[in-house]
């Protein structure tokens, strides 16, 4: 049986980020129609670290970035229509701005070229998978990309996709 990975954020590389198995989803909301899986593993929430390599804003609206780790490009968009979604509209008022202030904080933060590392929920738009962001950090460690590659593939082996025990 596959380890259930719905509510935690899996750290990915881009390819494999990139050819998750999407399958529409009929249990859900209408705005999470599609649900996403890795060899059977239904996941939500992943991590990802690479370059900026892709940066086009929209102030007010959002921001869409691309992420590099050298395996692939991942497209990602950041929300920044919180005080004017009416998604937000039954929160209270100082928490909405208090989000949006994160939001607008963590766009400042995105530079093309910078190491980041983004956390958020795997959507998808237009056919494609993309990362709806809900953390930014930027790196400056040298080595970080590395060791985020070691976690991944240790990550893979042991965690994501466990051999079965021999008996």
């Amino acid at each position: 049986m596959p380890p259930n990975l719905h509510n935690t954020h899996v750290k990915l590389l881009a390819f494999d980020l990139l050819s998750l198995t999407q399958t529409p989803n009929p249990h859900s909301s209408s705005s999470d129609t599609i649900s996403f899986s890795r060899r059977g593993s239904p996941l939500s929430r992943v991590e990802i670290l690479g370059t900026v390599t892709f940066r086009d804003s929209k102030p007010g609206k959002f921001l869409k970035f691309s992420i590099d780790d050298g395996t692939g490009c991942v497209p990602c968009i950041l929300w920044l229509n919180h005080l004017t979604s009416t998604y937000f509209s039954r929160r209270r008022p100082q928490d909405v701005r208090l989000i949006a202030h994160v939001a607008s904080d963590f766009a400042s933060l995105i530079k093309i070229g910078a190491v980041a590392r983004i956390r958020g929920r795997v959507t998808g738009y237009r056919g494609s998978v993309q990362i709806t962001v809900s953390d930014v950090l930027i790196e400056r460690d040298p080595n970080v990309e590395t060791l985020h590659w070691l976690d991944c593939m240790r990550l893979a082996g042991k965690c994501y996709d466990p051999l079965p025990h021999r008996k």
